[in-house]
């Protein structure tokens, strides 16, 4: 997939240095070649509609990139200060999950995500991003902190689904989602949720309960993944691929059925490519919104997130 996408781009790149270099002899020489600059840019154009036209298999195989940007790279770009905080004060620390306090501009925030790695030897140590019950813990502790002292809470949503081991299931997986789901429908501050990968399943609620839902063009978000999807329906994990067209996964589709509120665009090959300008892009929706919700009172905040979810699946 990556390889045609490569492909695509080499071919865009390859016509519009064609056309420079006609466009450069039409006008040093004085010759018409209005035609063929004309036939190379209607080329061009359809390459990269092309290339602009992903489908939803190929958005979820960038969002599984082991080279995306994670949880940690956003927050070193878009905070000027930021420290760590650990422990759910009940069992563990689970790495799976990074939470803490940061500066962005003037905003004092908190911050939370799920973290994968960027290799392997990082994806055993973050458990491939997969929380375990104290990571939603750890996740909730800080952000009834947050409320405590009035901070902005910011997610980041990056999790194929909570970890489903039986030590998870042991320690209470789906009573520590479910109270995350409870209480941040409750929380008195702004919460902004940002899906910059995969978001998966209740893995993904647990830390997506907000004011506002953004997601970043390539992200895939899912009550279930394509090949779980593809084992029920088709009975058959490898047709993973149809799955994902039924699934409306994509950032587009859950624009349009309002699941989420904005769609952040991302370069050619994803945020990958140029995680810096995304950086930019998150900061300065986080900035302008932080802004906004300063105006309204912890009523209203409460009240316009209960409203949000509950205009959710609504048939006119």
């Amino acid at each position: 997939m990556f390889m045609l996408i490569n492909d695509i781009k080499n071919q865009i790149q390859n016509l519009e240095d064609d056309i420079k270099k006609l466009k450069l002899i039409s006008t040093s020489n004085d010759i018409d070649l209005s035609d063929k600059i004309n036939h190379l840019e209607q080329k061009l154009k359809e390459l990269q509609n092309k290339a602009c036209t992903k489908t939803p298999y190929e958005k979820v195989c960038i969002s599984r990139d082991i080279k995306r940007p994670t949880t940690n790279d956003y927050i070193k770009r878009i905070c000027s200060t930021f420290i760590e905080l650990h422990g759910d004060r009940l069992f563990k620390d689970d790495p799976s999950i990074v939470g803490g306090i940061g500066k962005i501009d003037n905003f004092n925030v908190t911050i939370i995500g799920h973290q994968k790695g960027n290799d392997v030897h990082e994806n055993i140590k973050r458990n491939f991003g997969m929380p375990h019950p104290e990571g939603y813990r750890k996740a909730l502790r800080l952000m009834k902190q947050a409320e405590k002292f009035k901070r902005p809470i910011i997610t980041f949503i990056d999790t194929p689904g909570a970890f489903c081991g039986l030590e998870a299931e042991q320690r209470g997986q789906g009573e520590a989602i479910a109270k995350n789901l409870l209480e941040m429908s409750k929380l008195s501050v702004p919460i902004l949720c940002f899906v910059i990968g995969e978001g998966g399943s209740g893995g993904a609620l647990g830390i997506g309960v907000g004011n506002e839902i953004c997601m970043l063009e390539h992200s895939v978000y899912s009550v279930i993944s394509p090949e779980g999807l593809s084992s029920i329906l088709f009975k058959d994990p490898s047709k993973s691929k149809e799955a994902s067209e039924v699934m409306k996964l994509t950032s587009h589709d859950l624009k349009n059925l309002k699941i989420i509120d904005k769609i952040i665009k991302e370069p050619f090959n994803g945020a990958q490519e140029d995680v810096d300008l995304i950086s930019k892009k998150i900061k300065s929706f986080i900035v302008d919104r932080l802004s906004y919700y300063e105006t309204l009172s912890e009523a209203e905040i409460i009240s316009q997130r209960y409203n949000k979810f509950r205009e959710i699946g609504r048939c006119l």
